[in-house]
């Protein structure tokens, strides 16, 4: 489980993300980047959601999100973050083209994500 400094839960944070419109969208997993940090010391919070839209089945939903959330928690322990370390928050959305890829598939996704986050 990704530990507690790093999750993204309040909905303003969430709100304040996508207004920044910094995007970038490949395999069925779309990032959104928030502002930059201002101080390397804060650490970057990280939401993940996959919407109702996506699938009704909520077992299917809850699936991606763990798969996504693993991938980067591994990916954090790595410290493969790359760029991703210079932004306050991020937020990995789902969509339906990810709901059958495995864990690999979804990790390499989103390794290539944050390597090719714009700043």
């Amino acid at each position: 489980m990704l530990p507690k400094q790093f999750r993204l839960k309040k909905k303003s944070a969430f709100t304040a993300t996508y207004k920044v419109k910094n995007s970038s969208h490949k395999g069925g997993v779309t990032l959104f980047a928030g502002l930059k940090k201002k101080s390397a010391d804060i650490p970057t919070k990280v939401g993940f959601v996959v919407s109702k839209k996506t699938h009704k089945r909520a077992v299917k939903r809850n699936r991606l999100k763990r798969l996504m959330r693993e991938s980067y928690r591994q990916i954090l322990k790595e410290n493969q973050l790359g760029k991703a370390e210079l932004f306050l928050s991020l937020i990995f959305v789902g969509k339906e083209n990810a709901l059958e890829k495995n864990f690999a598939e979804i990790k390499q996704i989103i390794k290539d994500l944050l390597a090719g986050i714009k700043c």
